[in-house]
């Protein structure tokens, strides 16, 4: 044959070659149809064509013995393009010839290479380059050694570079293909799961698409628990009623080690040949031939595992674990939502109980003051129905202390408040309340809340105990100060004895202490009503801290407790209703008795404030005073508790103190940090008068004789 001919025959042989890869787009199809032809013109008994992505890895093959198309596995693909003589193509890029394969090293051997077996071979690889690109490489293999030469060579090469382009046009139609499909699988997915947020139809609907997705006979959903374990909580298809409620221990298993793998998914094509897969995997009444798993996460966690069992294609398609990964992303989204909506459900459930549960009243307005919500409480109080209160606005209801809240709400856009009121009733009857407004989110709307208690009960038995205290201040006052009288007597007429002088004067001080406190329940009904101090002269603070001190002075020895005074020089006169202060630093020194541990020491002293006040105090070394409790404790008949001792007294000694220094125009707080003791401070008002006294105790009280 000329090289004319040679020439016409390569052109008619190539555009045949052309014309039928060409012609499909499938790449199955068109790798077919390349081998078949490199076989029919170039000669050998068997051939293979692997496909290449752009990093040069095996993505496909199709593999023919004589006529005959044979299946392969992945791991056969990676074994021959990085051991085998593939291998080398591809990493040289260019074409090989070999005569004989048990003398050349780049082929690998496999068992059917024995001698006994099939024995030597010949072989031709070429790589399948379009526009420089890697796409696969084809090879050629006759069991017979030297069954090709040069010329075989030439030629494949030459199909090679014409049917380059058509397996790279059929490899992107292909991928493209895949992706539109995963893509449409994954949207049609993402309509489907997003459809509800009930937790269980969540699950079943994420089972559901993923076994239309994939083909699968089973597919279960496991999902971590607070311990870590993965927990299967849906599953469907074959047998699934034996895997939900199923528990895998942390890490445990293929489905753990897929929660493990910070995202990636794991396919086992072949369970049988898989040496991580373990009795902990299996499920009764399922044979495993196939599986796969993927992580469900959210947020960049991993929350649980989708799992699909035996594809009825039996294999998984390439696309699989792409799909599956998808879909476990759209499967946290959407549980994570519907675990967000459950909680939201529960805490408005929630809500709802106790907004119509409560003992109080509630209602909730807008910032016009308009109520809009009510609870069975509010409508019980108030004798209006539910319908009628929503026609009213919340001043309507009750006296709004505008100081308070703000004329227009402001206030409370900043804080909470409270104050005392009156509720009015339909039936124009009044309810006495104590009110407690606050700003809240309703179902995402900026609302007020009222919670309106009423205090009837508290306000009948404050009364009963006020008129109790009166008559049993009332009642005693006379009778002290006969006993004071009565014991003063005494003491003068009979004779000097240590043992029943000191008896007097045991009695003289507890009398004293009692009228003490019948002068100071006095005080304070009389300073609450809203009575003026109007008893008010100019006395040396020097001499009443000595008169207190010495009132005070058998408590303090008996705890060998020290007291100190701490009174700058030159103090000035101040001007105060005297046995009303006396009593006060009386009050202030035996609190700090009795929070101070023995042998402590307690500090009264003064100084000037301004012209006009001098500033007091009382300092103990007791267990101190939490912040919580410093407003409360000038409150009358609260107790503060002192460590490992229940609280003493009536309670009604610092709420003189405050009503008393307040009457005065002065001001009373307390300075303290927990475990180291407390200071109680005052300001009382300078005398602009220069006269003074001395003090006298008359009837068990202090008073001045001026003198002129």
């Amino acid at each position: 044959m000329t090289q004319t001919d040679r020439n016409r025959t390569l052109l008619e042989l190539l555009i045949n070659v052309s014309r039928e890869v060409a012609t499909a787009l499938d790449l199955r199809t068109v790798l077919q149809r390349l081998l078949f032809a490199a076989i029919q013109n170039v000669g050998g008994e068997r051939g293979s064509i692997v496909v290449m992505d752009d990093t040069s890895k095996p993505i496909d093959a199709t593999i023919v013995y004589g006529a005959r198309f044979h299946d392969h596995t992945t791991q056969q693909l990676r074994e021959t393009v990085e051991r085998g003589l593939a291998g080398w193509v591809v990493r040289n890029r260019k074409a090989a010839l070999v005569p004989d394969t048990s003398l050349d090293e780049r082929w690998l051997r496999r068992e059917d290479d024995a001698v006994d077996k099939s024995g030597a071979k010949s072989a031709i690889c070429v790589p399948l380059l379009a526009r420089e690109r890697l796409v696969g490489v084809l090879t050629l293999v006759h069991s017979t050694p030297n069954a090709f030469n040069e010329e075989h060579l030439k030629l494949m090469q030459a199909i090679a570079d014409q049917a380059s382009v058509a397996v790279l046009n059929a490899r992107l139609y292909t991928e493209s293909q895949r992706t539109a499909r995963v893509m449409s699988a994954l949207a049609e997915g993402a309509a489907t799961i997003n459809s509800s947020l009930e937790m269980r139809e969540v699950w079943q609907r994420i089972l559901n698409q993923a076994m239309q997705a994939l083909q699968v006979e089973t597919v279960a959903l496991a999902l971590l628990d607070v311990n870590g374990d993965l927990v299967y909580r849906a599953a469907t298809g074959q047998n699934s009623g034996n895997i939900i409620d199923r528990r895998l221990p942390a890490g445990q298993g293929l489905a753990g080690m897929a929660a493990h793998r910070e995202g990636r998914g794991l396919v086992v094509p072949k369970v049988s040949l898989e040496k991580r897969y373990s009795d902990v995997d299996k499920f009764s009444g399922i044979e495993m031939r196939a599986v796969a798993y993927a992580p469900i996460q959210t947020q960049g966690k991993v929350i649980g595992v989708l799992q699909a069992i035996n594809p009825v294609a039996k294999e998984f398609d390439p696309d699989a674990l792409l799909v599956m990964t998808g879909l476990g992303s759209l499967a946290g989204t959407t549980i994570q939502n519907a675990l967000l909506f459950e909680r939201l459900q529960a805490a408005n459930e929630h809500y709802q109980e106790l907004f119509e549960d409560s003992i109080d009243s509630i209602l909730l307005t807008d910032w016009s003051g308009r109520v809009l919500e009510t609870n069975r409480q509010a409508v019980k109080i108030g004798a209006y129905s539910a319908e009628e209160l929503r026609t009213l606005k919340i001043d309507q209801l009750h006296d709004v202390n505008w100081s308070r809240v703000g004329m227009q709400f402001e206030v409370l856009r900043e804080r909470d408040c409270s104050y005392e009121s009156t509720l009015h009733r339909k039936d124009s009857s009044s309810v006495p309340i104590e009110v407690h407004a606050r700003r809240v989110k309703f179902e995402e709307t900026d609302l007020i809340q009222w919670i309106l208690r009423d205090v009837t009960e508290r306000k009948e038995l404050d009364a009963l105990r006020d008129d109790m205290t009166a008559m049993i201040y009332h009642d005693l006052r006379s009778p002290l100060a006969n006993i004071v009288s009565s014991l003063d007597m005494l003491k003068d007429m009979i004779p000097a004895d240590e043992s029943t002088s000191s008896m007097l004067n045991i009695a003289l001080n507890s009398t004293g202490r009692i009228q003490r406190l019948v002068n100071s329940l006095l005080d304070v009904s009389r300073l609450e009503s809203g009575q003026q101090i109007i008893d008010q002269q100019p006395i040396d603070p020097a001499a009443l801290v000595d008169e207190a001190i010495r009132d005070v002075e058998p408590g303090a020895s008996g705890r060998r407790q020290v007291v100190v005074k701490n009174l700058a020089l030159g103090l000035p006169l101040i001007s105060v209703d005297v046995d009303m202060v006396h009593r006060v630093f009386i009050n202030l020194l035996e609190n700090a008795i009795k929070f101070t541990p023995p042998e402590g020491q307690i500090e009264i002293g003064g100084r000037v404030e301004n012209a006009d006040w001098v500033k007091m105090w009382v300092r103990d070394s007791g267990p101190g005073i939490p912040p919580s409790e410093k407003e409360r404790i000038f409150e009358k008949f609260i107790r503060l508790r002192g460590k490992d001792k229940m609280p003493g007294g009536l309670g009604v000694g610092l709420a003189f103190c405050r009503l008393a220094v307040l009457g005065h125009g002065g001001r009373i707080w307390v300075e303290s940090d927990v475990d180291k003791g407390a200071t109680f401070w005052m300001t009382l008002p300078v005398a602009r008068a220069r006269k003074t006294g001395r003090l006298l105790r008359q009837t068990g009280r202090l008073k001045l004789e001026t003198t002129n």
